[in-house]
């Protein structure tokens, strides 16, 4: 008798998008097909699909025991959103090479169905307050860690090895940016004096403003700043996105910051002021903000500062929130046609635009020891905290009208008798 052999294994999803990428959320059912192609007559222990998805974070560092003594310390941590696994054909078995209660697959191609459901968002309530607790975590590619989503097929023979195939799906966690902590406005002023020994200039001030927390990709945020100029120096105002991937793992935490888009202003000499009214910097296709997993969180800030040749840059950081529901049209008064578009999926390739004109780098901001630490940057930012702990500058006013008069059946100009009215002096 002559053995049949496997000419292909493939797996396909019945859920697909524009881009011809499997997409799904919560509470969703994985639906798909795998297809078996086979030349002549094999036998199977069985054909099986493992479902899975979860989170990963993995990296090493070296540390020094003594004068000549080095070691690696990994650090590594995951959680597990869900485990399926499903026998298509067949039933489970030893493992062993019995001949017996084998399933006979003739020559030709053969699909076979698989379904399972992704975990539902759970409410939680605690005393008077509900507490959303979202079990699955979006799709995401970082430097040290991943979350990610798969469907494995597995077909067992006997006396052969198993023939085994693997493809990924994405996961997308809604977030909607048309709520109230979202669509609130982000602002803060702040001033820096520059000094050179016994020499001390004027203040360099900035205040900025832009009118909410949460966007979307492809919609541009308007930027509204004003930059004065005390000092003596001519320095040059900017603007930029950036995109912090932070990992946990062993109560550690390691941090990757990236540039994602920036603008420059008008350089600016001394006793000059400039104004942003509404000067727009576009979001390219970034992955959403990453908030409720547990050992990976990507966070976005805006950052509006002034560099000042010399001397560390004055700053503003204003947190920002990438979701994937846009801005509904009638949602609020500030919504923008490319908001109102439907959700690009370009960014699940990950990859950020090349860096065109850096701002300041991270290591002024951040001092070498935390980054050796692995902590987060806070003494770094102190002076931010403290600018935000007082009142926040609101630069744009609201524009104000005169409420109409109010109407009434008295006309309060009647016409006059024509007795009562004055008569022209004779010439």
């Amino acid at each position: 008798m002559v053995l049949g052999k496997v000419k292909s294994l493939t797996i396909s999803f019945d859920c697909l998008n524009d881009s011809n990428v499997p997409v799904y959320s919560s509470g969703d059912t994985v639906s798909g097909r795998v297809s078996l192609e086979v030349t002549g007559e094999i036998r199977v222990k069985s054909l099986k699909i493992h479902a899975r998805g979860h989170a990963k974070v993995r990296w090493t560092e070296s540390r020094n025991a003594g004068s000549n003594t080095a070691y690696t310390q990994n650090y590594t941590e995951e959680v597990e959103y869900f485990n399926h696994k499903d026998i298509l054909v067949g039933q489970e078995r030893d493992d062993d090479n019995s001949e017996e209660g084998l399933h006979t697959i003739h020559s030709g191609r053969h699909e076979y169905a698989f379904s399972f459901e992704l975990p539902q968002t759970n409410t939680l309530l605690s005393f008077d307050l509900c507490v959303l607790h979202r079990p699955l975590a979006t799709s995401f590619e970082g430097r040290y860690g991943s979350v990610r989503y798969w469907v494995k097929a597995e077909l067992h023979r006997p006396w052969l090895l198993p023939v085994k195939l693997k493809k990924e799906f994405t996961v997308f966690e809604h977030i909607d940016i048309n709520t109230p902590s979202l669509l609130s406005p982000q602002a803060g002023t702040k001033e820096k004096t520059l000094c050179c020994w016994l020499c001390t200039s004027g203040p360099i001030s900035l205040s900025a403003k832009i009118e909410r927390k949460g966007y979307t990709p492809g919609e541009s945020i308007q930027i509204f700043a004003e930059i004065e100029n005390c000092s003596s120096r001519v320095v040059v105002p900017k603007a930029a996105i950036y995109q912090t991937q932070a990992f946990y793992a062993k109560g550690k935490m390691k941090e990757v910051k990236q540039l994602v888009a920036n603008l420059r202003g008008e350089s600016l000499s001394s006793g000059k002021t400039e104004t942003w009214n509404g000067k727009q910097l576009k979001i390219p296709p970034v992955s959403p903000s990453i908030l409720d997993c547990s050992i990976i969180r990507v966070e976005y800030s805006l950052m509006v500062y002034v560099d000042i040749p010399g001397a560390m840059d004055l700053f503003l950081n204003l947190p920002l929130v990438i979701g994937t529901i846009p801005l509904h049209p009638f949602g609020s008064r500030t919504s923008s046609v490319s908001s109102q578009g439907s959700m690009n999926m370009n960014w699940l390739g990950l990859t950020l635009p090349e860096r065109l004109e850096a701002p300041p780098s991270y290591a002024e901001v951040v001092t070498g020891e935390n980054r050796q630490s692995g902590l987060a940057p806070v003494a770094a930012f102190d002076d931010f905290q403290r600018a935000l702990q007082g009142p926040l500058f609101a630069y744009i006013q609201e524009f104000r009208f005169l409420p109409p008069p109010l109407y009434s059946e008295i006309d309060p100009n009647p016409d006059q008798p024509a007795d009562d009215r004055p008569s022209c002096p004779s010439r």
